[in-house]
């Protein structure tokens, strides 16, 4: 296979310990970069045009993809605030991240070595960090509802972050998605408790406010499959 067709089986970039593992040898690396459908990030990296920005970018960096950046990467329901999330080792250098966040704390896993993305876990962190409460919130329990946590395992994570753990202690994974974790949030801030996935009459509620209140909440993707 050539490289080009290998590196686009990997999101279109690779670094080269990974490529060398792969069995490609330098005259492979040399002839994908001589007819152009491969070119080099940084020295030790390999890109194909098929590439997404956002890794292209951290590939040029020297830094990965993290917090809201990693939960879109992730596939989780978030609020993007329109900016590249990137952390940095903390024992790197002066670091210009430009128009971009940088993140330096540390998270419960070890960063992948070669490795573009930050752990899921750790991304959770900076973005307790990052993001106002209710919108961190969010994220963390998307990641609850798709099943990438189980509760167990999510509690057992040691976090040194106060503001990771305040979200932690805050999760659950009843909500669908962000649209029904913000509404809660802010109605428990207002003194109003809501039960949330209630079964009634047969059909499962995103919500109820005392006895009778029902609150059902469907976002633009729900409306837009009719």
């Amino acid at each position: 296979m050539h490289l080009a067709d290998w590196l686009n089986t990997r999101s279109g970039i690779a670094h080269l310990y990974d490529v060398e593992r792969a069995g490609y040898t330098s005259y492979a690396m040399r002839a994908a970069i001589a007819d152009r459908r491969v070119r080099r990030i940084r020295r030790r990296w390999f890109a194909t045009p098929a590439v997404p920005g956002n890794l292209l970018v951290a590939a040029t960096l020297g830094a990965r993809l993290s917090c809201l950046s990693a939960a879109a990467h992730f596939g989780l329901w978030h609020l993007d605030d329109g900016l590249l999330h990137l952390s940095v080792p903390p024992n790197a250098g002066h670091f210009d991240a430009g128009p971009h966040r940088a993140h330096w704390g540390r998270g419960p896993l070890p960063s992948p070595r070669f490795g573009l993305v930050e752990p899921l876990e750790n991304a959770l962190v900076h973005i307790a960090d990052c993001q106002p409460f209710e919108n961190a919130l969010a994220v963390w329990e998307s990641a609850q509802n798709r099943d990438a946590f189980s509760p167990d395992y999510l509690g057992g994570l040691k976090l040194r972050s106060a503001a990771a753990n305040r979200v932690r202690s805050a999760s659950t994974s009843l909500s669908d998605s962000g649209i029904e974790t913000i509404p809660r949030v802010r109605l428990e801030r207002l003194g109003i408790r809501v039960q949330q996935q209630v079964l009634v009459d047969g059909h499962r509620l995103d919500g109820l406010i005392g006895e009778r209140l029902v609150l059902q909440i469907d976002g633009f993707a729900y409306h837009q499959a009719d």
